[in-house]
């Protein structure tokens, strides 16, 4: 064969090695709505200027790995391969600024009951199954997320969801929330061994101040009105809450056992009285009759 010739199928074969484009084994991809910590602070991220970014770089020794790239091979259980704590970061080193319990990582402003878009950036296309979890209530954003935050079940879940415009696309409805809350999206691969996690901030509604207001005077109830409820802060004595009744004289109440001797004794007293008087008049008429026979004897 000529040099030529040579030449010509050295060209050949390298052309030909060009223009087949290396295929990744894997699958690549993380939530971008609601932005996830990893599409704004990892590599390639839209929103590494940010304070929380610069952190969880300075805590991960000046380096984050690919935004797409945060995944495990051969998970069998997500919670015994992702240790508490360490859930946004997947336990891999080269992501675990991203756990860092901040409340200014880039974040979506929603509200309850809102159908929630979302949108999984899918830099290689594959099938399997997200597991959508959002932190229960009373969740402390200050606090680094464990499992016992997401509770035991998913919100929702999605097996094999289109791709569209380079993104899988889902929605779930959120229940009722105030405050920082998490959402967590486990993707579950079912063409490769690999699993990835990712972490995107919630940001509901706070709760209603509750007003404090301050303790009314009981109001005396005019006569003959119920008297209205007194308020914990005021009295509730009845003599305070309830204007007395004008004063009367009150009859001595009389025992009726009493009443009654005390009327034996009176009928006692006057009969004593008659049966004397009868016996002084008896004895009057019979001192006149002695005396006056004795002056007929005398006579």
């Amino acid at each position: 064969m000529s040099v030529r010739r040579l030449c010509a199928a050295a060209l050949f074969t390298a052309a030909a090695v060009f223009a087949v484009p290396a295929v990744p084994g894997y699958a690549h991809g993380t939530p971008i709505t609601p932005i996830s910590r990893s599409a704004a602070c990892a590599g390639n991220g839209t929103k590494t200027s940010t304070a929380a970014c610069k952190a969880a770089k300075t805590a991960t020794n000046g380096f984050i790995g690919a935004f797409d790239n945060l995944r495990i091979a051969n998970v069998k259980d997500d919670r015994v391969s992702v240790p508490d704590g360490k859930l946004c970061s997947g336990g891999l080193d080269a992501y675990k600024g991203l756990d860092l319990p901040r409340e200014d990582f880039p974040s979506t402003a929603v509200r309850s009951g809102q159908k929630l878009p979302i949108a999984y950036r899918g830099t290689i296309p594959h099938k399997g199954e997200f597991r959508i979890f959002l932190t229960k209530p009373g969740y402390d954003p200050t606090k680094r997320l464990t499992w016992d935050d997401l509770g035991s079940k998913p919100l929702a879940s999605f097996t094999d969801p289109a791709l569209t415009d380079g993104s899988y696309r889902m929605s779930v409805t959120l229940p009722q929330r105030t405050g920082r809350h998490m959402l967590y999206v486990v993707w579950e691969t079912s063409s490769t061994p690999d699993t990835y996690y990712s972490c995107s901030d919630l940001v509901f509604p706070a709760a209603p101040a509750v007003k404090k207001t301050s303790a009314k005077p009981s109001v005396a109830p005019v006569r003959g009105s119920a008297a209205p409820a007194t308020s914990p802060a005021t009295t509730t004595s009845a003599e305070a809450a309830v204007e007395p009744a004008e004063e009367t004289a009150a009859e001595p109440s009389v025992d009726p056992v009493l009443a009654s001797a005390d009327s034996r004794d009176d009928n006692t007293n006057v009969g004593h009285w008659l049966i004397g008087g009868a016996l002084g008049v008896g004895l009057l008429t019979i001192m006149i009759a002695l005396l006056s026979r004795r002056r007929r004897t005398n006579l």
